[in-house]
């Protein structure tokens, strides 16, 4: 099966696109758990559902992925930033230059203040 290309899929809406949510264009830092512990990644936009993911690993589409996305704290209205503890599946890995980017819906997370 022929990765895609993430630009192809923002020039090309309609394919295989089933987003149901505002993406907001948002580079936050994630924290990466279990076999990427301490990989540097970023998100690349954020919805009510999902995450886009830039990293250096290449997760199998219906893997389950942790991660921990850092809020900054002017945005969540608080002193220090929140840590929002997310538990995902991963839908779609393209490269991305010279990085992965890792689409996943968000189905559980956890904001520790």
């Amino acid at each position: 099966m022929k990765a895609e290309n993430t630009n192809d899929l923002k020039r090309n809406p309609s394919t295989n696109d089933l987003r149901g949510a505002v993406r907001f264009p948002l580079h936050l830092h994630v924290d990466l758990h279990e076999k990427a512990e301490g990989e540097s990644a970023e998100t690349q936009d954020i919805s009510a559902g999902g995450v886009l993911i830039h990293c250096g690993v290449d997760y199998p589409v219906g893997s389950t992925i942790q991660f921990s996305i850092a809020m900054p704290a002017q945005t969540m209205g608080a002193e220090k930033d929140v840590m929002v503890d997310c538990v995902g599946r991963v839908v779609r890995c393209a490269p991305a230059g010279n990085r992965i980017a890792v689409g996943a819906i968000i189905d559980e997370y956890r904001i520790n203040r």
